[in-house]
């Protein structure tokens, strides 16, 4: 059972005892990434996140390793467009620990010169990573092709030049604008009791709020532009993006089975027809990404440039069909088992029931019980799946393609 908590100062947390299980799962979850972030501050996010592991008034870079390897647990941080997680996850008998090293990297990070130069160039050096990785960078430049300048097209990592420009004073800046204690939740999951969420609390008590404004989100237009990247690769890659939906939109059930059908699974149709059928591509699938306020449905394959219109052709056959006749009978109801079937399985840990309720908490205020949520996906219907594939498949799309000569072939529009 979920147990939701507010202290006097704003943060939220929220509380999953699992008594049945040795680990605990610890996650801060901040209300900012790089969709909060101004062109100049584009992969501030990011790089903060980095610089909470570079050392405190009281432990350095390699004390803050040592705290986790010495007990046998994992640390670690993520950035995304709409939010920034730092979690820790330990046995039991560590949690308090645990959560006193991350307490201390959120509190004390000094952000020293010396340190922000360095990481500096190890986060350039992921930038490059990305640049050298086609079949991640076609799906940031997606966003940049769907969203243009609104910051949901910006790169979580930020670029070189916006890099280059930050300063300690800045971070600390855009820390006071968004690690305060309203825009904070800590998720705690696993065999602890009452007790240590006091605990959590108290070390937590001292994070002011904010007079501030609140921030209010500008809903992005989607744009169906194109955007064509030469690269030497042996592989053209290439998204297609579809306006989606957002995170509390009802209809968000029958567009995530509708893409189960669509290229969701190895059973799914763009799998079998491009892939097994054909042979056309080792890689291709679609996905949902949902935000606060919009989302996009992204459909990826990677294969030979001699193979390129091919491939696109029978991509835009088969998404043609799903917004013209939607699923079948044995699609649907295969679609509500492997959906349930994998939410289930995904909360058998403690690590991702974490996740789980800091995202929603976070995001949406809400927590839908596993029934509620079963009851829901049970509730789609034919009718629900073709109103969506039409609303989805049937509009115009964005398009970014990565291959050897930088080229759109004229069959692509």
């Amino acid at each position: 059972m979920i147990k939701r908590y507010k202290c006097k100062n704003g943060v939220r947390i929220v509380f999953e005892p699992i008594e049945t299980v040795r680990s605990v799962a610890v996650g801060i979850w901040v209300g900012t990434g790089s969709r909060f972030e101004k062109k100049e501050e584009n992969g501030m996010s990011h790089f903060i996140e980095h610089m909470f592991f570079k050392g405190t008034k009281s432990r350095s870079a390699h004390e803050i390793a040592e705290s986790f390897d010495s007990i046998g647990g994992h640390v670690n941080a993520l950035t995304s467009k709409e939010y920034t997680c730092y979690y820790a996850k330990v046995l039991d008998t560590h949690a308090k620990y645990a959560v006193d090293v991350l307490a201390d990297m959120y509190f004390n990070s000094t952000f020293e010169k010396q340190e922000l130069e360095k990481e500096k160039g190890v986060v350039l050096e992921e930038i490059k990573m990305y640049e050298d990785t086609p079949d991640d960078l076609v799906h940031d430049l997606l966003s940049k092709a769907s969203y243009g300048e609104h910051p949901l097209g910006f790169p979580i990592l930020g670029t070189e030049q916006t890099l280059g420009s930050f300063s300690s004073d800045d971070l600390f800046s855009y820390m006071k604008q968004y690690y305060h204690a309203n825009n904070v939740v800590i998720s705690i999951c696993g065999n602890v009791d009452e007790s240590f969420v006091s605990y959590v609390e108290d070390l937590f008590s001292s994070l002011p709020g904010t007079s501030l404004t609140d921030v209010k989100l500008e809903k992005p237009a989607f744009l169906p532009d194109k955007i064509v990247r030469q690269k030497e690769t042996e592989q053209a890659h290439l998204c297609l993006g579809f306006n989606g939906y957002a995170l509390d939109d009802d209809k968000i059930y029958a567009l995530t089975l509708m893409n189960n059908a669509l290229g969701g699974s190895m059973s799914s149709r763009l799998f079998q027809e491009i892939r097994e059928n054909r042979g056309l591509a080792y890689s291709v699938f679609s996905y949902h990404s949902a935000y606060k306020d919009s989302g996009m449905l992204t459909v990826y394959a990677g294969s030979a440039p001699e193979q390129l219109e091919q491939t696109f052709d029978v991509m835009l056959e088969t998404i043609a069909k799903v917004a013209d006749n939607g699923l079948t009978d044995k699609e649907l109801k295969n679609g509500k088992e492997q959906l349930k079937g994998g939410l289930m399985l995904g909360l058998e840990s403690t690590n991702s029931r974490m996740s789980r309720n800091g995202k929603n908490e976070l995001l949406l205020g809400k927590h839908r019980s596993l029934n509620d949520i079963t009851k829901a996906i049970d509730s789609v219907t034919m009718a629900d799946i073709k109103t969506t594939s039409q609303d989805i498949l049937s509009k115009e799309y964005s398009l970014t393609l990565i291959t050897p000569n930088g080229k759109l072939p004229p069959s692509i529009h």
